[in-house]
């Protein structure tokens, strides 16, 4: 998720700055398709029959998700206070998606009321990954999938694209950095990581919580 800034604080970072989801662009598309290709895999291993997605910005990946759940299985993505995400959930409903406001470190929702908590784009710009993680595998019963920019991968291909010089490659918002290694062992910490994917120039995680 690269994010802008709420109206409400420079600090906090909601939605995409740049549709990479929609891009016509050659090289943008061929890294989405692999990344998106990672995702679905991890999902069918995963085959929930209910969703909560963390940091759901505009609702592209919620609003896809809601068409696949078994049943018309619930789906509930989340997000800070921002109208202009608000706008997009407009447009992309269905009769088994809700959207909330609310804070991923405290989320108002059962133990165990979901089968997968997924949170795709989102720890590089929160304050407080693990108690964001400690939430979501509170709420989930089977599964978590998580996906971050892999470091320092992504700042030198930042950097060497010309981008965020000033910042030594690192993209506006990104409060946290992990590499495969790193990102694994915070993950392990919930649960077995059952499957470690690698697209360029992410890393994806799906958890199997711990009973």
């Amino acid at each position: 998720m690269n994010s802008r800034a709420t109206p409400d604080s420079e600090a906090t970072f909601t939605g995409n700055t740049f549709d990479k989801y929609g891009s016509t662009n050659p090289v943008v598309r061929r890294l989405m398709s692999g990344f998106l290709r990672d995702l679905d895999a991890c999902i069918t291993m995963a085959a929930p029959t209910s969703i909560l997605d963390i940091g759901c910005g505009e609702g592209i990946l919620t609003h896809e998700w809601a068409g696949r759940l078994p049943n018309g299985g619930r789906i509930v993505g989340i997000d800070l206070d921002d109208p202009l995400l608000q706008a997009h959930w407009e447009q992309r409903r269905a009769p088994n998606l809700e959207y909330r406001v609310m804070n991923g470190e405290k989320l108002e929702f059962a133990d165990n009321e979901f089968d997968i908590a997924t949170a795709i784009e989102v720890f590089e710009h929160v304050s407080d990954p693990t108690r964001v993680l400690s939430e979501m595998a509170r709420c989930a019963n089977c599964w978590l999938l998580v996906s971050v920019p892999r470091e320092p991968l992504w700042r030198i291909t930042n950097v060497a694209r010309g981008a965020y010089w000033s910042e030594l490659g690192n993209t506006p918002g990104h409060r946290n950095h992990w590499s495969s290694r790193s990102f694994r062992v915070m993950l392990s910490n919930y649960g077995e990581v059952v499957k470690l994917r690698h697209p360029f120039p992410w890393v994806m995680a799906l958890v199997r919580l711990r009973d």
